[in-house]
């Protein structure tokens, strides 16, 4: 039985793709350029906004002004952060169950601090996280593996006695680079051109609720 289970934000415990979604075809708009339809940016959601800049300008982010255009896209961002976002379903029956069995979660994320410390508790979780670590908390954000180490010094929790749940390639390789228990949360943001067989996670569930069996086991 782990002490902890961190999880990823975007894909993983929250819905955010409509409001990422919304800030990229406003920006869009304002470049006289057509929307993007939600079924393409979904999958796109967890690259955050890199990963949406690239979808909707066709642009490498090594490209001349793709920062001003990313810098851009998280002003639409602020402006609507917290709009359509949601919990996926079971989530908060799923904290309640692990705070009931004395099991700390927190959240481990590569969105900004400027988002994440409003969108946390909007969120209303029924069972406040113990830690949340944003992209930019110790400088660095997943895949390297300081987040996860910083998450687990806060908790006073031994990495090899914590798992760590997220829905992108880069979630696992940080959680698997510290020795956690990784598990892959394929209702969440995953293209179809996306290899999850070959991330190495420990085990795959397709509902939040899904973790519960797994503890179970």
């Amino acid at each position: 039985m782990p002490q902890a289970i961190l999880f990823d934000l975007d894909g993983t415990l929250a819905d955010t793709a409509l409001d990422l979604g919304g800030a990229l075809n406003r920006l869009l708009a304002e470049e006289g350029r057509p929307p993007v339809a939600h079924e393409h940016i979904r999958p796109i959601a967890s690259h955050g906004a890199r990963g949406l800049v690239e979808l909707g300008f066709s642009l490498h982010r090594e490209a001349e002004g793709f920062d001003a255009l990313r810098l851009r896209f998280l002003d639409h961002y602020e402006h609507g952060f917290c709009d359509c976002t949601v919990l996926f379903d079971g989530v908060n029956t799923l904290i309640e169950t692990l705070a009931a069995r004395g099991i700390a979660w927190g959240i481990v994320t590569n969105k900004p601090m400027r988002f994440t410390d409003r969108l946390v508790p909007a969120l209303c979780f029924t069972v406040p996280p113990a830690v949340v670590v944003s992209g930019d908390t110790v400088g660095v954000a997943k895949p390297d593996p300081k987040p996860m180490l910083h998450a687990c010094e806060a908790l006073g929790v031994d990495p090899a006695r914590c798992w760590y749940v997220g829905d992108a390639e880069r979630d696992i390789a940080a959680g698997r680079a510290v020795g956690m228990t990784t598990v892959l949360a394929d209702y969440g943001y995953i293209a179809h051109t996306d290899r999850p067989h070959e991330w190495g996670a420990d085990h795959r569930i397709q509902h939040p609720l899904e973790l519960l069996a797994l503890l179970a086991a």
